[in-house]
């Protein structure tokens, strides 16, 4: 079994820690893995301004070259492996055009890519939904509702598979259902089931791959794989193409739960 992950981060992560390259090339030797790609938050685009606290979310701009000739060096170091140069983008409302001139940039360097939701906008305000179960919540209360949340994070993962991003847009979307992460915080029964068949189904259409993300399993408020196992079935029947992604911010966290999607969904 060609065993792979395809959503790793790095000591480039702003907000991770700084195990080495060569501690996840180890790890991904010893445990069996053949193909991994390093993709790390890109720089958000010219102009946005990071509302998270410390803002940590995107590499510096500047970064870019180093990260991608550290990435270079990687690859002479473990022939044996496959490993990908790729960068976790992140669509954000609103700077579509600067997205895709960020991707423009990068775009010949990279061998994979994935097209991320955390930004959501909402009255001109652009909130990091997923930084913590309080932002969530006081976006919740904004709005009126978890439902409300919910449904404009769909609709943004809607807006990212048809964004016009350029060439050199990311042929992955990630952890579509990240806004279950708070799910065991605000303890409310959401109906999401069509909305997470439809953006399924467009990510079918439109031929995109699905990051079928194990971070929320440890996650205790959310608990389970972005997207939902079912789901996870469901995107096989429509002939997605799926890529386990342990999205690890460290050695340690590498892979962890691949042998439950490799067991029961590859």
């Amino acid at each position: 079994m060609n065993k792979r992950d395809g959503h790793i981060h790095t000591p480039f992560c702003p907000h991770g820690t700084s195990d080495p390259f060569w501690a996840y090339i180890e790890k991904a030797e010893k445990s069996g893995f053949s193909d991994i790609s390093f993709t790390e938050h890109a720089p958000l685009p010219a102009g946005f301004i990071d509302t998270t606290p410390d803002q940590d979310s995107g590499m510096e701009l500047g970064e870019l070259p180093a990260y991608f000739e550290a990435l270079d060096k990687a690859k002479a170091q473990a022939p044996g492996m496959r490993i990908r140069s790729g960068l976790e983008v992140d669509f954000i409302e609103g700077f579509e055009k600067q997205t895709a001139q960020l991707l423009e940039q990068a775009g010949p360097k990279l061998d994979d890519a994935i097209l991320s939701v955390h930004f959501l906008r909402y009255q001109d305000r652009w909130i990091c939904s997923d930084f913590s179960a309080e932002v969530f919540m006081d976006l919740a209360k904004d709005m009126g509702s978890v439902q409300a949340v919910y449904d404009l994070y769909y609709d943004t993962v809607e807006a990212s598979i048809l964004a016009d991003l350029g060439p050199h847009k990311p042929n992955r979307i990630g952890h579509p259902t990240l806004c279950h992460k708070f799910q065991h915080v605000h303890q409310e029964q959401i109906d999401d089931d069509a909305r997470i068949r439809k953006i399924l189904r467009m990510i079918k259409e439109h031929g995109y791959e699905l990051d079928v993300n194990s971070a929320g399993l440890s996650k205790p408020g959310c608990l389970e794989f972005y997207p939902p196992e079912p789901y996870i079935s469901y995107a096989r029947t429509l002939g997605i193409p799926l890529v386990f992604g342990s999205d690890a911010h460290s050695a340690e966290g590498l892979h962890k739960y691949a042998d439950r999607f490799y067991t029961e969904h590859y």
